[in-house]
């Protein structure tokens, strides 16, 4: 699967520049980005693992001149549904950042490009990833999901988007995932630039979600039955995560990206080039990538959660969105 990436900011620096290399089957054919020394940083990170893409100021270029299978979209949002576009006139389908665009509307019409985006919810392929055997098939259950990070030690070049469309919305869509449920209301939100909570109901379930980026890396999901006990609990980030990287285990924000490339790759069909042996299952159960759909759905909790948290943290019902299984 070769796949165009554009935007050169930090997630491509650290996630899906190591990343593609390490997703059997995955390269990157080129890279897009109107600021020049970003562009080129990119380009020498990629040459570092012994391959070349070319660079080009613009996405429109991209497309005309590298054959790709997949633009990655990893601009500010408000480039998102602009460049989704110009992938979808090429007949490209895109993968786009979170959050799938500045406001619901917006991010209602990226959903209605032929052909449909991806969303990069990629923590589905961390926790997900990680709890999908703990979850049984029916029931009622409760889930309790964190997400913190200091936005001033990752550096980002431009966006400075706010804690609930940069962290809450990973906890939205996996809270919906990982029940495979539909929102219905939101009640008891919270919501400041640097940090935000809210309850989440469920058609099966409830969650308690909150975020931060002012605060140490941490991330939590925890997941229990109706009398309270304990199915399962994935945790990163902190001193015990620190400590693993020392001693070399992956990093997660690499090894969520570089799963969801490999679901997307098997999502879509396209055909692997390696050794048979490499489709064998590598780690935990992955999961399916999430679609522009559920980036609606996500972004109407956050819109339900603004008004509740103007409303004194009083329930607003979530304007319902038909999302594919």
């Amino acid at each position: 699967m070769r796949i165009g990436l554009a935007g050169c900011g930090r997630i491509a620096e650290r996630g899906y520049v190591p990343a593609a290399p390490a997703a059997p089957g995955v390269e990157v054919a080129g890279f897009a980005d109107p600021d020049a020394e970003r562009l080129e940083r990119c380009r020498r990170l990629w040459a570092q693992g012994g391959d070349e893409a070319p660079g080009f100021a613009d996405v429109e270029t991209l497309l005309a001149a590298a054959p790709i299978d997949l633009l990655v979209v990893a601009a500010p949002a408000e480039h998102h549904l602009g460049l989704a576009t110009q992938a979808a006139a090429a007949g490209v389908r895109s993968l786009v950042e979170k959050p799938p665009a500045p406001d619901l509307a917006d991010a209602r019409q990226l959903a209605e490009l032929d052909p449909q985006p991806l969303l990069a919810f990629n923590r589905r392929f961390l926790h997900g990833a990680g709890l999908a055997d703990s979850i049984p098939a029916q029931g009622w259950l409760e889930l309790d999901l964190e997400l913190r990070f200091r936005r001033d030690r990752w550096g980002a070049h431009e966006a400075r988007d706010e804690a609930l469309l940069d962290a809450g919305l990973h906890l939205i869509d996996l809270a919906c995932h990982l029940l495979s449920a539909a929102p219905l209301a939101v009640r008891h939100a919270h919501v400041e630039h640097e940090r935000a909570s809210l309850e989440l109901e469920l058609t099966r379930g409830r969650a308690r979600i909150g975020c931060a980026t002012d605060r140490g890396h941490r991330e939590m999901v925890s997941i229990r039955d109706r009398s309270g006990k304990l199915l399962g609990r994935t945790r990163w980030g902190g001193p015990r995560s620190r400590i693993g990287g020392l001693l070399g285990r992956p990093d997660p924000l690499v090894l969520s990206l570089q799963r969801q490339l490999e679901a997307i790759r098997e999502a879509t069909g396209v055909p692997l080039r390696e050794p048979p042996h490499l489709l064998l299952p590598q780690g935990p159960p992955r999961r399916l990538p999430a679609t522009a759909q559920n980036g609606v759905a996500a972004m109407a909790v956050a819109e339900a959660a603004r008004r509740s948290a103007a409303l004194n943290g009083a329930e607003v019902t979530v304007a319902p969105v038909e999302v594919p299984a």
